[in-house]
C-alpha cells in the first residue's frame, strides 16, 4: 500500500483526491490538512504528499518534503518563475512530478498541440481560450500557459493571445486555434468533472513513489 497525504484537503481537488482514494486498493490514506494545520507529522508518515494549495504553501511544503525525503505531486498553479526553479532545485534530492494539468486528456491535448504546431506553417496565426470558475485566483491558467509555451518551442517566441474567462462553476475549458487565410484548426478539451484532474493526481503518486528523485511531468506518468 502506498501512503499518501493530501495538502489543500478541504479545496475543489483536495476533496475530490480524498473521496477517489478511499476506494484505491492500492492507495492508503495517511494523512490530510487545510491551512492552519500544522503538518510536519502528517507528512512524515506518508510515502508522497499530493499538494493542490497556493504556491506560498506549495514551497514551504517542498521545504518539509526535501527535509523528510518524502515523494511530491504538486498540481499547484500560479507559481512565479522563482518558485518553479525551487521545484526544479529539490527535484535533485527527492522525486516530484509538477503538472499545471493531471487530466489524461489535457496531456493529450498537449500532445496534439505540439504535433500541430510542428507541421503548420508560419501562416497559421495561434490564440488559446480558457474559461474557468469565478473562484480560480490565476489567469491565464496553467494549462494555458504551457500550451503556450508548446507552440513557441517548435515556432519560436511569436505572439499567442490568450483569452481567459471567469464565470459560473466551470471546470475548466482550453480551445487552441490555429487559422490561415484558407482554414481553421481548432483543438478543445472540456473537462466535465474534477475527477479527472483528481484521478490523474492519485495515478501520479503510484508512479513517483517508484522513483528516487527527479521532476516528471503528466507526459512522464502516462508514457506519452
Amino acid at each position: 500500500m502506498i501512503k499518501i497525504c493530501v495538502s489543500g484537503s478541504k479545496g475543489k481537488m483536495g476533496s475530490r483526491i480524498l473521496e477517489l482514494a478511499k476506494d484505491d486498493k492500492e492507495l492508503e490514506m495517511s494523512g490530510a490538512f487545510d491551512i492552519g494545520v500544522e503538518p510536519n507529522s502528517l507528512i512524515e508518515q506518508c510515502d508522497c504528499l499530493i499538494e493542490f494549495t497556493t504556491p506560498r504553501a506549495t514551497i514551504e511544503h517542498i521545504i518539509l518534503c526535501e527535509k523528510l525525503k518524502k515523494a511530491m505531486v504538486i498540481g499547484t498553479t500560479g507559481l512565479a518563475d522563482v518558485e518553479q526553479e525551487r521545484i526544479k532545485e529539490v527535484s535533485k534530492k527527492i522525486p516530484i512530478v509538477f503538472s499545471p494539468n493531471m487530466s489524461i486528456g489535457v496531456n493529450l491535448l498537449f500532445k496534439m498541440v505540439s504535433d500541430a504546431s510542428s507541421v503548420l506553417g508560419p501562416e497559421y496565426r495561434v490564440e488559446i481560450i480558457e474559461a474557468h470558475h469565478a473562484h480560480k485566483k490565476d489567469a491565464p491558467s496553467g494549462t494555458a500557459k504551457e500550451l503556450a509555451r508548446i507552440v513557441k518551442d517548435t515556432k519560436g517566441d511569436i505572439d499567442i493571445p490568450i483569452e481567459s474567462v471567469r464565470e459560473d462553476e466551470i471546470v475548466g475549458e482550453h480551445t487552441i486555434t490555429f487559422e490561415s487565410d484558407l482554414d481553421l484548426i481548432e483543438i478543445t478539451h472540456s473537462a466535465k468533472t474534477r475527477d479527472i484532474f483528481a484521478k490523474g493526481a492519485l495515478q501520479a503518486a503510484k508512479f513517483i513513489v517508484t522513483k528516487s528523485s527527479g521532476l516528471f511531468s503528466m507526459k512522464d506518468v502516462l508514457s506519452f
